[in-house]
């Protein structure tokens, strides 16, 4: 089962690179300041407008959010029992440093009143700058054009820049700018959806300092709870215009600059403004005030337009590396550079913090890091910005001190159990048969480890980091795991939770048997190579984690014996043990607007039906491509596309993937096409209150794995490329044990060209081939 959703018409007009708003709508206005939103993996902030908004209620949502910056609150339950989690983080909303009123003598600029004669807002992905210009008459005749620039900054991961400027048009008189900072914060409260805002009220950051001086405000704030201070920060430079008197003002924790211009007709009044968030897990709180002198004196001298060529030199190198080109589709070209274009935006990048699900964009799933960034992000960083995908992969080695503990709790043993959503390394899910059963997860972070290993030789990584997380989480099948009946031959894990949502403590959940097997496997031999080839590193970790041989046998013993589900008479594999049992749902009874089924029905009436949120056996058929035969998949394809809602934004790239490889390209182009324009035109209608990130993600799967048909094993990399229905041909860029190399498909032909390295061996098909410097290959294209 498909559901058909109703093809929404984008509001922002379609350019290849760009998202250009021409209408200012307060209906799509909150899907706007997400769309809008900048980030740098440590900073991020909404596409709310600097003058404010006074619109109706329900239509903005104002939020600036420091990546992992949060307040830790225990976890109220009426009933509770043993184990469960005790505590839920919370990303932070920190203070709004980006505030400028306008006044034209005494009127005050205000998209409500008067008249927008002409209106643009920008962003341009390219150079990662956000620009605004407006034409405004004031209820009493007077006529501004205004321009603004916006930048986070990616030279200064703790900056926000805007360049606003004030252009009188029909008079001359007084203008003033007032630039101002707002202490007073909160996040947004939980609603209905349990995927939206959080249980904190009221606001969270507790006022420690302010201090304003001529041109600058500082606010510091502590949280309650987690006792992290945020220093935020403002800072104001005239750069044109008269300006004939400078005030200041403190309201609690409202601080204002006034500026009062002299305004001449036709003249530019510009006003260049700093915000900058520091924050006290980064840097020692006694240096919070002396760093954030130096960081704004530093920006000062060196101005707007050295931050303008810093942030095109890092964007442009990222294109380099990461973009991909569409020919026969402007709409899926824009909605391609989008999702890349956020994916750079949200993922943090200093070992400390990960990408959540909402990215840097707004307050979803409270700012929480999920399975999603393994199996879906990291990938993507993998073959186009190794080192981002490394740092992604030490945060949970920063983090396995939390998944020991937790691991304890839970079986009084040794070994690591990840949580399913985290800020710190916590598990924060109070729901635990779709939280805490996720145990998948450890092998999902070790799934990743594998593919970033094979694809960049790193091997320091894994003595570092890799083979001890390895370890600890291979533990953890053996204790929910048994063989089952005493039989040798037969694994079984009981009691768990696939990657469905929909379908709730099982036993022997096919995914998450599959990937446990791998997981084991993957164990065993890396504890045979280390043993070998790198005694002392494997002797380090052994003794750290009091790691025997014979332990590390019953991992090969488990995995060898794995029970994986299997109905010969349908020729497909089971979701898990009763799940071809129950009754499929009834999807004919179910009215449209009862989707996503999670907000209309008990859990328990989903649990007891045939109905999956998401990829799951799909999910596993392209995670170990090589483990299934092109019938099994094209024969489970078939099956759980009738019974799966895609009520998650992880599910339709999975299923474009496997339907690529098997040969349903009308199928797997209709998901690629909804998956790349998910946000734009906001299919699920909730991209209002943040990005996708594991479904942005997915999109460059649906298109490099699954069109491109790129698979990595041990044996190295294999591509058989085909053409989305409607498009012409497409190009992409591939980093690959040193080398970088791009991939170019056309109707006729596929071309593959050596950019940096000495070459290396891959598979086209069956055929292996080198690809060597100056030497590209041309290939007749693959048709299945």
């Amino acid at each position: 089962m498909s559901r058909n959703r109703q093809q929404k018409k984008t509001c922002y007009e379609v350019d290849p690179w760009k998202i250009i708003e021409t209408d200012f709508d307060p209906q799509t206005n909150f899907l706007s300041e997400t769309v809008f939103s900048l980030g740098n993996g440590n900073l991020g902030i909404r596409g709310s407008f600097e003058e404010g908004y006074d619109g109706p209620a329900g239509t903005s949502m104002e939020g600036t959010y420091l990546n992992g910056f949060f307040e830790k609150v225990p976890i109220h339950y009426d009933e509770t029992a043993y184990g469960y989690a005790t505590h839920t983080e919370t990303m932070l909303n920190v203070p709004n440093g980006k505030l400028i009123q306008l006044q034209i003598e005494d009127e005050i600029f205000s998209l409500f009143t008067g008249t927008i004669e002409k209106y643009r807002r920008e962003l341009d992905l390219q150079q990662g700058i956000l620009t605004r210009y407006t034409r405004w008459v004031s209820p009493r005749g007077k006529i501004v054009d205004i321009e603004v620039e916006r930048m986070v900054s990616f030279a200064e991961d703790s900056l926000v820049l805007i360049r606003y400027t004030v252009i009188p048009v029909n008079f001359t008189g007084i203008v003033r700018l007032i630039s101002m900072i707002d202490g007073h914060v909160h996040n947004q409260t939980s609603e209905n959806d349990p995927r939206i805002g959080t249980s904190l009220t009221g606001q969270t950051l507790k006022l420690e300092k302010l201090e304003q001086k001529e041109n600058t405000s500082k606010l510091l704030q502590i949280t309650t709870h987690s006792k992290l201070q945020v220093l935020s920060c403002i800072h104001n430079l005239i750069e044109s215009g008269h300006c004939i008197n400078r005030m200041n003002h403190v309201h609690g924790q409202m601080l204002e600059h006034r500026y009062t211009f002299a305004a001449k007709m036709g003249e530019r009044i510009s006003l260049t403004k700093s915000l900058l968030y520091l924050r006290s897990d980064r840097i020692p709180p006694d240096q919070l005030w002396e760093t954030a002198d130096t960081i704004l004196e530093t920006v000062k001298q060196q101005g707007w337009a050295h931050y303008h060529m810093v942030q095109r030199q890092v964007m442009d190198d990222f294109w380099m590396h990461c973009d991909i080109a569409i020919a026969g589709s402007d709409e899926l070209q824009q909605g391609l550079r989008f999702n890349l274009f956020h994916l750079f935006q949200s993922a943090g990048r200093d070992g400390s913090t990960n990408i959540a699900a909402k990215g840097l964009t707004g307050e979803g799933y409270q700012g929480h890091y999920f399975w999603d960034s393994e199996i879906y992000i990291v990938p993507f960083f993998i073959y186009t910005q190794p080192w981002i995908a490394r740092k992604l992969l030490e945060y949970r080695f920063n983090t396995l001190d939390q998944a020991r503990r937790r691991a304890h709790t839970l079986f009084r043993k040794k070994g690591a159990l990840f949580p399913w959503r985290t800020i710190t390394g916590i598990e924060c899910s109070s729901y635990y048969p779709a939280g805490t059963a996720q145990y998948h997860i450890n092998a999902d972070i070790v799934h990743a480890i594998r593919q970033y290993e094979m694809a960049t030789g790193d091997w320091e990584f894994i003595l570092k980091f890799g083979a001890e997380i390895t370890f600890e989480t291979a533990r953890i099948w053996l204790y929910i795991g048994a063989f089952s009946g005493g039989n040798p031959q037969r694994f079984c894990i009981f009691t768990v939770t696939g990657p469905d949502e929909y379908t709730a403590l099982v036993n022997n959940n096919f995914y998450t048997n599959a990937m446990a097997k791998s997981h084991l496997n993957y164990a065993t031999a890396l504890a045979k190579k280390m043993a070998q080839e790198n005694y002392e590193d494997f002797n380090r970790i052994s003794r750290k984690i009091d790691l025997g041989a014979e332990e590390i046998e019953e991992w090969q013993m488990a995995a060898d014996a794995m029970y994986l589900p299997k109905d010969d008479e349908r020729g497909i594999h089971p979701q898990d043990d009763s799940f071809l049992d129950k009754p499929v749902w009834p999807f004919d009874r179910t009215p449209e607007n009862h989707y996503p089924l999670l907000l209309h029905y008990h859990p328990l009436d989903i649990y007891r039906h045939q109905v999956c949120k998401q990829a799951d056996v799909v999910l596993a058929l392209y995670l170990l491509h090589d483990q299934f035969s092109h019938e099994e998949k094209k024969k489970d394809l078939a099956y759980y596309e009738q019974v799966t809602t895609h009520d998650s934004s992880l599910s339709r790239c999975i299923f474009s993937i496997i339907g690529a490889e098997t040969g349903d390209i009308q199928k797997a182009s209709s998901h690629f096409l909804e998956t790349a324009r998910l946000d734009l035109d906001n299919l699920q209608g909730n991209a209002h209150h943040g990005i996708h990130t594991a479904s942005m993600a997915g999109t460059w799967l649906s298109l490099v794995s699954g069109f491109a048909g790129m698979r990595i094993s041990d044996e190295g990399v294999r591509f058989s490329p085909q053409i989305p229905v409607g498009l012409i041909g497409y190009s992409f860029r591939i980093k690959y044990r040193g080398n970088c190399f791009k991939v170019h498909v056309s109707e006729q032909e596929t071309t593959m060209k050596l950019l940096e390295g000495d070459g290396f061996e891959f598979y086209y098909g069956d055929e292996k081939i080198w690809l060597l410097p100056e030497k590209p290959i041309q290939f007749q294209r693959i048709t299945k």
